[in-house]
């Protein structure tokens, strides 16, 4: 467990709402874009910052998140710089948790021991990587957890309770429920049955559980904070940023506005629900 993502739910806990991870595509649309929103998004209202790891073939994400890999690799994206970039922004910000999100490919080209150990320094508190399942927990699972690493793992609506405790055997962190079957950006998902598939997965775990895939508006991450410990918000944000870029893709002076004005709407959604349900 990494000491900043533990401290951070401790304190979302204590305050008696639920965390808003919001997730950005490093680099996009270009490097020093990227850090001023990745600067920006803690005192807009983020809790935890996801970051992605641009990649040629994300297949688990959307068109909008495939786009923003996409700019970003045009941009001369690589996951060297994205370290760099998570250096910058823990030089200014020591407290905020941020996670690295992608796929295996980059890391294995990178060096897995090499990743750890730079990621460590750089100041990654956790990663989070689709394409490998428990199975593979000695390819970097172990490693990272080793390293002092979180490795959240994802939960999906067709994991069973046989299963859960295979997914969550070495998952540290929190647990990431993707509430809907399908690829990032889809529907919205049903509250009704996020809450009990959170209230199921706490039944096998003391780890908080963070929703995502599908939320859009600070409607719809109110709703889902009343019965979850943390709302993730991707798709939404770098689709925001795609529409602030200019006719040849280049960020204007609309692009970090956008940003930090949807994430202040998207807490102020997220905020209100516990209170909502205290009153």
């Amino acid at each position: 467990m990494s000491a900043r993502i533990d401290a951070r739910f401790k304190l979302l806990a204590q305050e008696g709402r639920a965390g808003l991870v919001t997730f950005l595509t490093a680099n996009d649309p270009d490097y020093d874009t990227s850090l001023a929103i990745m600067k920006s998004l803690p005192k807009a209202g983020a809790d935890l910052i996801e970051l992605g790891m641009p990649f040629t073939d994300p297949m688990a994400d959307g068109p909008a998140v495939q786009a923003s890999s996409q700019r970003a690799l045009k941009a001369g994206a690589t996951l060297k710089k994205t370290l760099s970039l998570v250096r910058e922004f823990r030089a200014q910000e020591k407290d905020t948790p941020l996670i690295l999100m992608g796929y295996y490919n980059p890391i294995y080209i990178y060096g897995v021991d090499k990743f750890l150990t730079d990621a460590k320094a750089a100041g990654v508190d956790g990663l989070i990587v689709v394409d490998l399942p428990p199975e593979e927990d000695e390819e970097l699972c172990i490693p990272a957890l080793k390293a002092g690493l979180a490795f959240i793992r994802l939960a999906t609506p067709t994991t069973d309770d046989k299963r859960l405790p295979a997914v969550l055997k070495n998952t540290s962190g929190f647990v990431y429920y993707v509430s809907i079957t399908g690829i990032t950006g889809a529907a919205i998902p049903d509250p009704n049955r996020v809450t009990s598939a959170v209230a199921r997965i706490k039944r096998h775990t003391k780890l908080p559980v963070a929703v995502g895939f599908g939320i859009k508006t600070a409607a719809d991450a109110r709703v889902i904070a009343s019965g979850a410990d943390a709302v993730v918000v991707g798709s939404a944000l770098v689709e925001t940023i795609r529409n602030s870029l200019d006719g040849a893709g280049r960020a204007t002076e609309k692009t970090l506005k956008a940003v930090t004005d949807l994430v202040t709407e998207l807490a102020g959604g997220v905020h209100s629900a516990r209170r909502a349900a205290a009153e």
